[in-house]
């Protein structure tokens, strides 16, 4: 026992440099330069390999971008609630109509919203996906690794900190509001607050593996650290028509959580981080505007 008190004073200073290592690893210099010459020094290194093997011109970067593209457009112009709508009215003009049914049924609206989600989940996830098995990749080396996400855990939870401060701020402006929740009746009941909520949880993977995962992976070997700005702009676009300050907020936010699965080989922290940033906002502005479900199911 005494030997353990006494013992006991030399772990403190221990437990205070880890403490202190690890709010280093936020300091700009080592978050974002660091990380990024690690990347370009990697990249560097995996494209002599490639030319000692004899493998000649990597196509990896012309094929995610390519298909990505096209994945882009599919989901623009037949993944929107309006698609979907032009697809009942057309089976109405062939006389089938249970599509219509479910349209004007009591979850309508939601079934929309369904239609739009799982449009993301197959062009941002389940076609990369088949690209990456028809290319002979491994899905896993995608950014879908748990090793260095548990490492770095603690910056999802400082980062979500940081970010919940500033949900609060703008939630109290009318654009903010009036734009979230993106479906209309989450307030109505608990079922469709939960029910929309997991539909965008999974959109939101779906979109960080394709731009955090599957596209960084990709264009990493000839890009390097460059590969994250590139990955940004279509980032960017894709928040075109919400308000302007979360568009202007994504170049940051790309920068970041590229930066971030960069660093940890990981797309899990930024899933994190975006679905509860998402959910906070959902509830900041219900919370503004009609307040939270007061029943379970919807009327009716």
């Amino acid at each position: 026992m005494l030997s353990r008190l006494v013992s006991l004073p030399e772990t403190v200073p221990v437990v205070e440099q880890e403490r202190r290592s690890k709010i280093s690893e936020l300091h700009p210099r080592r978050f974002f330069l660091e990380t990024w010459r690690r990347v370009d020094e990697e990249a560097a290194a995996e494209r002599a390999e490639r030319a000692a093997a004899g493998l000649g011109y990597d196509w990896r970067p012309l094929v995610v971008l390519s298909t990505g593209a096209v994945f882009l457009i599919l989901m623009e112009y037949l993944g929107m609630p309006p698609a979907f709508v032009r697809l009942s009215e057309m089976l109405e003009d062939r006389n089938i109509l249970w599509l219509a049914d479910l349209r004007f049924s009591t979850y309508g609206e939601l079934l929309q919203h369904a239609w739009w989600a799982l449009w993301r989940v197959l062009g941002f996830f389940l076609l990369p996906v088949a690209v990456v098995k028809l290319s002979g990749q491994r899905i896993r080396d995608q950014g879908l690794s748990l090793s260095g996400f548990t490492q770095h855990f603690w910056i999802c939870g400082i980062c979500f900190g940081i970010v919940l401060v500033c949900v609060v701020v703008v939630s109290y402006t009318e654009d903010f509001a009036t734009y979230y929740p993106f479906y209309a009746r989450s307030s109505r009941s608990w079922v469709d607050f939960a029910a929309w909520e997991l539909l965008y949880a999974a959109q939101f993977f779906s979109l960080e593996f394709f731009f955090r995962g599957w596209w960084l992976k990709g264009m990493k070997a000839v890009m390097g650290s460059h590969a994250i700005y590139a990955m940004v702009v279509p980032y960017v676009m894709i928040h075109f028509g919400k308000p302007w300050a979360e568009t202007f907020a994504a170049i940051i936010a790309g920068v970041v959580l590229g930066t971030l699965a960069m660093k940890t080989r990981s797309i899990w922290s930024g899933f994190l981080i975006h679905v509860s940033v998402a959910v906070s906002m959902d509830v900041a502005a219900l919370l503004q505007t009609t307040g939270l479900p007061e029943r379970l199911l919807p009327p009716g």
